[in-house]
Parts: C-alpha cells; sequence; structure tokens
C-alpha cells in the first residue's frame, strides 16, 4: 500500500478488500486491537470544520491505544500568520505518526504529501476527494448488502461540489455491475469531467434526472448528500436550491423493501428525522462505520495490521 492516501483511487481494490475485511474484524472484538498502536501519534490537521471525521480519526486512533494531537480548524493554528500548508505539514511531521489531514482548497492534500515524512490521509480536500469517506461508505454497503458488485446506486443532491459523491463513484465504477442514477437540479450536476473521463471512458451505464419519483423504485442504494452552503458564492443560489429534495415517507412508499439509505452528514432537513425510524435508514450506522475503518487504516498505513492475529 502507498505511503499517503490522497485519493480513493490509490487503493486497489485488493487493498480495498483487505481494509474491509480488518475493519470487520476490528468490530467483532475491538478489545484484541485496543492497545496495537500504543505510543503511536496521530496529528488531525483540519483547516475547514468538521465533526464525524475529525472525531472518528481520534476516536480510531485512541481505541488503538495511540494519541492524538492537533487543531479543529486553520484559525487556531500558525496558517493565521500565514505560514504554507507546506511547512506546517513538515513542522507536524516531525512529531507525529501519521496525519489525517482536511483542507478547503483542492489538492492540498497532495501538495503537502511531499513534505510531510509520515503518511498522511486526506480527510477530504475542498470538492475533489474524501478517501476515508469512501472506505466508509463501501464498509456500510458490504455489510448492508453483502455486495460491492450489481448494484444500482442513486446519488440525490449536490453532484457537483460533493466530494463524498466524486470519491464514492470513483471506487464503485472498479465492480461489476454497478448502475449509477443521479438526481439533482440542473446548477449541481455532476461535473462533465467524471462522466466523460470516467464513466463514458468506462462504458458504464448512468443516467441523469431532475426528481427521485421517477427512479426510487430501481435503486438498492440512495445517497443523499445536502447543498453546501459553504460551496456557493452567491447566498441566493443556495436558498434556492436548498429544499430541492426532501426524503421523508412517502417518496420512501415508491422504494424497494431493501432500499439502504445513506448519507455522509451533517444533514439539514434533505432527510426528514421521521425516515430516521425506517430500517431502510443507514446514515447513523455509517458513523460507526467510519470509526472502524479508520482504525484499519492506521493500521494498515503504520505497518501494525499484523500484530494481531486474525479471528
Amino acid at each position: 500500500m502507498k505511503k499517503s492516501i490522497i485519493d480513493p483511487m490509490d487503493l486497489s481494490v485488493e487493498e480495498i478488500s483487505d481494509l474491509l475485511d480488518l475493519a470487520n474484524d476490528i468490530m467483532k472484538d475491538r478489545t484484541r486491537y485496543q492497545d496495537v498502536a500504543k505510543h503511536k501519534i496521530l496529528a488531525t490537521l483540519f483547516f475547514e470544520p468538521s465533526t464525524r471525521t475529525r472525531l472518528s480519526f481520534e476516536s480510531a486512533m485512541l481505541s488503538l491505544g495511540g494519541s492524538v494531537l492537533g487543531f479543529p480548524n486553520a484559525n487556531v493554528s500558525s496558517a493565521t500568520k500565514g505560514e504554507s500548508v507546506t511547512d506546517t505539514i513538515w513542522t507536524v511531521s516531525c512529531y507525529s505518526d501519521i496525519i489525517a489531514m482536511r483542507h478547503p482548497k483542492e489538492g492540498a492534500p497532495r501538495v503537502a504529501m511531499r513534505r510531510s515524512k509520515v503518511p498522511l490521509i486526506n480527510a477530504g480536500d475542498g470538492g475533489h476527494n474524501h478517501p476515508t469517506q469512501t472506505l466508509t461508505d463501501l464498509l456500510t454497503i458490504q455489510r448492508e448488502k453483502g455486495r460491492l458488485n450489481n448494484l444500482t446506486v442513486g446519488f440525490c443532491g449536490d453532484l457537483k461540489f460533493g466530494r463524498t459523491v466524486h470519491s464514492l463513484l470513483k471506487a464503485l465504477s472498479r465492480y461489476e455491475g454497478v448502475k449509477f442514477v443521479f438526481i439533482s437540479p440542473e446548477e449541481l450536476k455532476l461535473p462533465e469531467y467524471l462522466k466523460e473521463d470516467l464513466l463514458d471512458a468506462k462504458h458504464l451505464e448512468y443516467k441523469e434526472v431532475r426528481t427521485m419519483e421517477e427512479v426510487m423504485g430501481e435503486l438498492d442504494i440512495l445517497y443523499m448528500t445536502r447543498v453546501q452552503q459553504e460551496r456557493f458564492f452567491n447566498e441566493q443560489d443556495y436558498l434556492r436550491l436548498r429544499d430541492t429534495y426532501i426524503l421523508d415517507l412517502n417518496k420512501l412508499e415508491l422504494a424497494k423493501k431493501d432500499l439502504t439509505i445513506m448519507h455522509p452528514l451533517p444533514r439539514v432537513n434533505e432527510i426528514s428525522t421521521e425516515v430516521d425510524d425506517d430500517p431502510r435508514a443507514c446514515y447513523f450506522k455509517q458513523v460507526e462505520n467510519g470509526r472502524y475503518v479508520r482504525m484499519a487504516l492506521i493500521l494498515t498505513l503504520l505497518s501494525l495490521d499484523h500484530e494481531v492475529e486474525r479471528l
């Protein structure tokens, strides 16, 4: 496996399979892994706000017996003094064994990786990639469906700026028999480069629609996303588009009984709270799965994944 993970495509299908197997093994008996990363330090460098990703990384490292240092946003780092990202990374890699980094600028983690002395994990860069969310999503799909192939996956909402959508789409494009349905307003359609360079280049089956209702009955997976206010330059455009899609129980009457509903969170109002008690709602299972898949990734990048004999 590569030293750092910036893009989900940095991982082969076989490496992803190994990570998911390790995450599942950790979930069986966490106590067997509780001291594997003792005396190792994870640095969490979040130049952009985060709740789930940052805390799940910290929880993962602490659950492995390691320690955590870092900052939760750029305002409490030397970035406010004008320090470059590369200098920050170079400095922090002197204090830690592995780094998780989030940045609002696309490509920043790849630049930072070149100066890091330790493995670096991209925890999200602008609208580009979010590889650990992708691993979380793949683990959730595998656990819910028992497979990662022969699925019809619907992505709904902000498909233009949604890095979780872009990352998961790239990962799923490597599995056989996966069909894609893109549900969005015209202004938030999937970027053309992903359609041309990925979907069309691989001759993958997909379609674009404007409403959930017209495709709901076809879907095995429905991946909801919020319209991201922080990606808009014009607040009026955000206010006009933010309530375009709201999933509720009425719409779910059209869905399969074994539909898997996913969302990378945070949600605003794109999934009604009445859906939370539906057995098809899996977004809080994703949250839990994220902890274990990050534990697996940390162990693997630190070459500690064989310290515990598998059951």
